[in-house]
């Protein structure tokens, strides 16, 4: 079997000095990090090791991942994980119909030769359908999401790490695949079920927690600029004092976003509690959630 090389597209990729240097390109983009964070995230690119993210969801996870290629100029390719994932849908397959049409126009053509000849040209690399993980292989230096691991079954988290461990794909018809420079690994999971050691021990680990109130001001403020300080403040404090209800699903920073939009989109420059009560489809997606949150004193959550 061949093996092959992929060599990295035009432009390297930005080089990043350092985790404070890290962090100030990501607030240009407009995540804010916390020290932790940036941290984990600049040893990941200089290690070539990839980024396990663990955390509720809505709290950045993906997010950062896509502020990651931004600054590096890298290309983003995202495999979203769900139950019954399988290799194929995850590495490449092949395109039946185009083979098909090629078969049915050397045999139009009268150009099918032997038959050895005619089913090697089917096994082209112009009939593969590369999929992300074969993506963010070939178009080295890239970043690759895996977003939400902890959906997908036992058997592909297995199929992952053996991926991860030299980052080459082996396609019987063509031979193995390997990028010259390693993709940025970003894993996330919502926890909602425990992942392998296996898989934890190849990454380096952060876990992500709801953001303090200064700084959820700040990422509202830097995200939606043309919502009011008075207005960021209250959505912040409230949704804050969400989280601390036993909800089904508390809101994240990707909620509080929405809240501040729908809010702002209404017209709102501070939060009144009636526009917040009819408004909390924004930010709380159970209806448990949002009986249990109006049968509570509207003043009490939304008052400031």
């Amino acid at each position: 079997m061949s093996e092959t090389t992929v060599q990295p597209a035009a432009g390297p990729g930005g080089v990043v000095g350092g985790p404070d240097e890290l962090t100030a390109a990501l607030v240009g983009t407009g995540y804010l990090p916390d020290e932790g964070l940036a941290t984990a995230a600049y040893l990941a690119l200089a290690m070539h090791r990839p980024l396990f993210l663990e955390g509720e969801a809505g709290v950045g996870k993906t997010a950062l991942a896509q502020a990651l290629a931004q600054v590096t100029g890298r290309p983003l390719y995202r495999l979203q994980c769900y139950e019954g994932l399988e290799a194929s849908q995850a590495l490449y397959d092949w395109d039946f119909g185009r083979q098909l049409l090629h078969l049915r126009a050397a045999e139009a053509a009268h150009a099918t030769g032997d038959t050895e000849t005619l089913e090697a040209s089917l096994y082209d690399r112009r009939f593969l359908l590369a999929r992300p993980l074969l993506q963010a292989l070939e178009d080295s230096p890239s970043v690759l999401l895996v977003d939400e691991v902890d959906r997908a079954d036992d058997e592909f988290e297995a199929f992952l790490l053996e991926v991860l461990s030299d980052f080459t794909i082996s396609i019987p018809e063509l031979g193995t695949i390997r990028a010259t420079t390693p993709p940025l690994v970003v894993l996330t999971s919502n926890r909602t079920r425990e992942v392998h050691d296996a898989l934890k021990r190849r990454c380096l680990y952060h876990w992500l927690q709801h953001p303090d109130f200064d700084r959820e001001v700040a990422i509202l403020r830097r995200r939606l600029p043309d919502v009011t300080e008075q207005l960021a403040h209250e959505v912040a404090r409230a949704t804050a004092k969400l989280r601390t209800l036993d909800l089904l699903k508390p809101p994240g920073v990707a909620e509080a976003m929405d809240w501040a939009t729908a809010l702002h989109t209404l017209g709102a420059r501070e939060l009144d509690p009636d526009v917040a009560a009819r408004t909390l489809g924004a930010v709380l997606k159970y209806r448990e959630d949002t009986d249990r949150v109006h049968a509570m004193a509207r003043g009490a959550l939304f008052g400031g």
